[in-house]
């Protein structure tokens, strides 16, 4: 299936229905007076957040999505059949923004959340509702008010827990594919990667603390360059998707003749793009160690310690050196914000 993160849909919820006019017409009731019923309201559009969806793809070919009308009032009081609400399911990261691509009306964060984008029209109230004292036969009847109807913006923001970062062709789809399921793209190149991949990385049972049958989501992302943060490249597009991520593992191509430069250009594009990216957790892995001495290898984990201020990892997502002491390490990171994110909705007034 066809990644697709970002898409423009029209929507409009349902018209209210027309009420009635209509009177008695029993045989014995001789000033029978009006009995016209009102019209039904029309249906909603609701949006709600689907775990079994991660693209948006289906919106490049569905993109007008309309609720159903009122149905009109009748006599003997009979009021309309309400509008058909219409659901649609969007994947769990969703955030639905106005024309503007600014304005943003909702954000689907949990699965089975439910978002109103659109309320469907009252319904016009029927010759009934206008009786009074000095108009005892009123002719005169509600229309219905219009639904609401407007173009929006959709951009999806993939939920994980961790999110691999890195320059181009560090490695990043090796070690989605050696922890995880996730069978993604690797090729000798740069910019393999084109759209995000995610996997499941179960920890239970592998080194560090992590508890039995504990597991993450990890999310790979493709590699940045020098200017991302501006556009270039893959640009921004990608960047937001990092905004959902616990924590940071950034991998640094052990390859690569400054290894220390490597690290500062991509932690510039984080830090510059904001959105609170440069205060996250983050793990430094030197990658691709089995094609390095091991000499080189002490070398350039000093060279990128001093650079990044923190512990380094040598690892090789190629050899699975290293891998088992990261992804526990992961585990228990992303425990520990998890455990946060839940107490803080508690310590609100």
């Amino acid at each position: 299936m066809k990644f697709l993160d970002e898409a423009k849909i029209f929507v409009k919820s349902g018209d209210g229905g027309a009420g009635a006019v209509g009177f008695r017409r029993e045989k014995f009731i001789e000033y029978g007076g009006p009995d016209g019923g009102d019209g039904g309201r029309g249906g909603d559009v609701v949006f709600e957040g689907s775990n079994g969806l991660n693209t948006l793809i289906d919106f490049r070919y569905h993109q007008h999505i309309k609720a159903d009308r009122g149905g009109h009032g009748m006599g003997q009081n009979r009021s309309g059949k309400a509008g058909k609400t219409v659901t649609v399911k969007v994947p769990v990261g969703t955030q639905v923004f106005d024309e503007d691509k600014e304005t943003q009306i909702a954000d689907i964060t949990r699965p089975g959340q439910k978002v109103v984008i659109a309320k469907g029209g009252d319904g016009g109230f029927g010759n009934t509702h206008y009786k009074s004292a000095t108009n005892r036969a009123p002719r005169q009847h509600g229309t219905g008010h219009p639904g609401e109807e407007r173009w929006l913006w959709l951009r999806l923001k993939l939920i994980a827990d961790a999110g691999l970062v890195g320059l181009p062709n560090a490695g990043k789809s090796t070690m989605l594919a050696a922890v995880s399921r996730a069978h993604p793209k690797i090729g000798a190149y740069p910019f393999t990667t084109i759209h995000p991949n995610l996997g499941v990385v179960h920890v239970g049972g592998r080194g560090g603390s992590a508890a039995a049958g504990e597991e993450f989501v990890l999310a790979d992302l493709p590699g940045l360059i020098e200017g991302a943060s501006e556009g270039a490249g893959l640009g921004t597009r990608f960047l937001g998707h990092v905004e959902r991520c616990r924590v940071l593992v950034h991998l640094v191509d052990g390859t690569n003749e400054d290894v220390a430069a490597a690290y500062r250009t991509v932690r510039h594009e984080i830090e510059t793009y904001g959105a609170g990216l440069g205060s996250k957790p983050e793990l430094v892995a030197l990658n691709k160690t089995d094609a390095l001495a091991a000499d080189a290898v002490k070398k350039k984990v000093r060279e990128l310690k001093k650079a990044a201020g923190r512990d380094v990892a040598a690892i090789s997502a190629v050899s699975g050196d290293g891998l088992n002491a990261l992804t526990a390490a992961l585990a228990a990171i992303v425990r520990r914000e998890k455990a946060v994110a839940d107490r803080e909705p508690a310590a609100l007034p």
